[in-house]
């Protein structure tokens, strides 16, 4: 995308303004949330959200993007923010370092992913930490309180998102996303929408749990990418007249066969997390998916992809110590101590990573169908008056609607574990 053309300069004096507070001097296309999904829906694309869990993965997706004129999301959850070197402080200036290093003209949005609640201690806990994580530049937030039964899950996310500015993207979850087993049913996700639409609170996007999993699938115990988009489909159609589309998790280890067709079903925004990381660790992956390969009880390390072998080692060695089997989700921990040592990597190793990840990216991107929507968020941006992107919405409920003895599982014991599905 040009930097010197007046729609791009128009589209500079509409970033939220938490962006222009901070980098308005900088011609980066760091837009809000709701303007890349409002552009997804034009295109009928699904937009590439990529987390971040090393900054690498932000140079070779925003490469891709700029290549391909595509928007996309960079995105960090609150769980992966403690345990990896990428964090809500600093992954905002990696993102305008490496925008500005391609010249900017890349359309990008910051995402919050999978905040957290888990309690009313924890909407305490957020609503001062969000308002941080704002000030810092991000410009999209999931909040995720799924794991509480149907009435807490809707007042929760209620509260945590009346502190969130109405200007920027909104994410919202029904059902945790933990593989094959319950599916979101179109009753819960019309409460839980239909609620906040009561309460004036407009997402833009619902995460629903349709059967994938965050992580690797681990063919060897039997586990295979199973989601059911014939359910995703029932839900999309049922929220669509509340300005609500679907957000697909866990799509490292799904074909891309069928991710290309998401956008039939309703989905609008695809999240992937640990392909990247598989990139990173220089991972043997199944081509045509991305999943890890596991043989004889471990993740295998390709010699000639990724971190060196020596630093691979150092890993296992360090999950070793951690009681970590060597084929455990929990490597993803590994991110944060071992985050100086592979950026303070040969430039050769580093851009043999980011040039993977921009392979990869591109792959998603040609997927997902969103090629040139970074130019329709230029127009999403020209068709408002100014930097606001709130949406107009209609209220079609009244509050009495929704009230506890109408949840959905008001009468039924909600199965529950210990279990975290955050990332």
């Amino acid at each position: 995308m040009k930097t010197e053309s007046l729609s791009y300069k128009e589209l500079l004096k509409k970033r939220p303004l938490n962006v222009q507070a901070i980098y308005g001097d900088e011609p980066v296309a760091l837009v809000s949330g709701r303007d890349i999904i409002e552009a997804a829906r034009k295109k009928g694309a699904v937009i590439l959200a990529a987390n971040a869990r090393n900054p690498l993965t932000v140079k070779g997706v925003l490469q891709a993007a700029k290549k391909l004129n595509s928007a996309v999301l960079i995105e960090l959850a609150k769980s992966e923010s403690t345990y990896c070197g990428c964090t809500y402080d600093n992954v905002p200036d990696y993102a305008v370092k490496y925008s500005k290093e391609l010249g900017h003209g890349v359309v990008f949005g910051l995402h919050v992913d999978h905040y957290a609640i888990k309690s009313i201690s924890d909407v305490y806990k957020a609503i001062a930490h969000l308002r941080q994580i704002v000030e810092r530049g991000w410009t999209s937030v999931a909040v995720d309180a799924s794991h509480n039964p149907d009435w807490e899950n809707l007042t929760f996310t209620r509260d945590v998102a009346q502190h969130i500015p109405a200007y920027l993207g909104l994410e919202v979850e029904v059902g945790e996303i933990k593989g094959a087993g319950e599916l979101t049913t179109v009753e819960e996700a019309l409460f839980f929408v239909g609620g906040l639409n009561s309460w004036c609170i407009f997402p833009d996007l619902l995460a629903i749990s349709n059967g994938s999993m965050h992580g690797t699938y681990d063919k060897t115990a039997g586990q295979i990418e199973g989601i059911d988009l014939n359910r995703t489909k029932e839900i999309a159609d049922a929220v669509a007249r509340y300005g609500v589309s679907i957000a697909q998790h866990g799509i490292s280890g799904t074909p891309f066969d069928k991710a290309s067709m998401f956008s039939k079903y309703g989905i609008n925004k695809g999240n992937v997390a640990t392909l990247w990381q598989n990139i990173v660790f220089g991972l043997e992956m199944e081509p045509e998916t991305g999943n890890a390969v596991i043989k004889d009880g471990s993740y295998v390390k390709d010699p000639n992809r990724g971190i060196p072998v020596e630093l691979w080692n150092k890993i296992v060695a360090w999950a070793d110590e951690q009681g970590f089997n060597r084929k455990s989700g929990d490597y993803k921990k590994a991110n944060k101590p071992f985050h100086d040592q592979i950026m303070t990597l040969s430039e050769e190793i580093q851009e043999r990573i980011v040039a993977e990840t921009e392979e990869w990216a591109t792959k998603f991107i040609k997927a997902f169908g969103s090629e040139g929507t970074a130019e329709l968020v230029l127009e999403v941006a020209s068709s408002r008056g100014d930097y606001n992107s709130t949406p107009e919405r209609k209220i079609y409920h009244s509050r009495s609607e929704f009230t506890p003895e109408k949840a959905p599982d008001a009468n039924r014991e909600k199965k529950k574990d210990d279990k975290d599905y955050s990332d």
